[in-house]
């Protein structure tokens, strides 16, 4: 089961939120107030419940969306609220022309997203770009959060010759894809920055993208991508990561962006971080290596 929630981000821009699988039920012994999850003033959570009602708010990395949270969040449904974000530009959420596409836009939309589905206070788990998000709202809004799993991304500054590369990048897709298997294989096989087949990574690409009259082509915009990233690549975001108070944990693919000297500074930087690595997975660890991201994650959500 997929439910979609419409949600009402930074500037009116209209986001999607998924919850995949079927929200926790209470007991109704114990709660009258008919929102799940929650007990009524009287009659505080008993041992399990506080875990078991929690909320969890996923959000994916640059060009993804929430989809590729299916199998974590059906995973974590079982003990917690788990929602999944369609953030500004992506998935299906509003892709307006004059938006803004900075740091403070996506941050606010998981503000409000937290507000709205009532997940707070909420564990965010974030992936790349997603995990940026997590941790500079975990730094504005404490109240909001209460732990943070950062996956795959840098704190420290990318810089120009990054940007120029994705934009050349960008302008080497062979789009329209004639097939979803050609958008598979391009992304997977013959894409130059694959130094060698990587499956998973064609599957990752090809649930981006939408069959359009003349073929596959992507469900974001290009340049609202550039537009994203170019708000984060050329800063460092170490003074985030530093205020943010509830326990952290840094989680990297032994193969991703990530590397682990700059992985463990980040858990140094962190009040309560701590670190995880998943083996023989990439920059999409989630997706390379799920049953060892879920491995590496349980400890820490079990802690809290």
């Amino acid at each position: 089961m997929a439910r979609r929630i419409d949600v009402t981000g930074a500037g009116g821009v209209r986001l999607a939120a998924w919850e995949f699988g079927d929200p926790p039920k209470p007991d109704p012994a114990r709660d009258t107030t008919g929102h799940t999850g929650q007990a009524t003033p009287d009659q505080p959570p008993g041992p399990g419940e506080q875990d078991r009602f929690s909320g969890v708010l996923l959000l994916h990395g640059l060009m993804g969306r929430a989809s590729h949270w299916a199998s974590t969040a059906r995973w974590l449904s079982g003990r917690h609220r788990a929602v999944a974000l369609d953030q500004r530009g992506h998935g299906q959420s509003d892709k307006p022309p004059q938006a803004s596409f900075t740091r403070e836009a996506y941050v606010e939309d998981a503000e409000a997203a937290l507000e709205q589905l009532g997940l707070g206070p909420a564990v965010l788990i974030g992936h790349a770009m997603g995990a940026l998000t997590a941790w500079q709202l975990a730094a504005k809004r404490p109240d909001l959060v209460r732990g943070v799993i950062i996956c795959d991304m840098r704190a420290s500054a990318l810089g120009a010759a990054s940007q120029r590369e994705w934009a050349q990048w960008f302008k080497s897709w062979p789009v329209p894809f004639a097939t979803l298997a050609d958008v598979r294989k391009w992304f997977g096989e013959d894409d130059p920055w694959v130094e060698r087949p990587v499956p998973s990574r064609g599957e990752f690409y090809a649930e981006v993208m939408h069959e359009s009259s003349d073929g596959w082509r992507p469900v974001f915009e290009p340049d609202q991508m550039l537009k994203s990233r170019e708000t984060w690549v050329y800063d460092a975001h170490w003074e985030e990561l530093a205020q943010v108070q509830c326990p952290a944990l840094v989680v990297r693919g032994l193969d991703g962006e990530l590397g682990r000297a700059e992985a463990q500074e980040m858990v140094r930087v962190l009040p309560l971080g701590e670190y995880a690595e998943v083996a023989d997975a990439g920059h999409l660890v989630h997706y390379d290596q799920p049953e060892g991201w879920r491995a590496a994650i349980e400890p820490f959500l079990n802690a809290l």
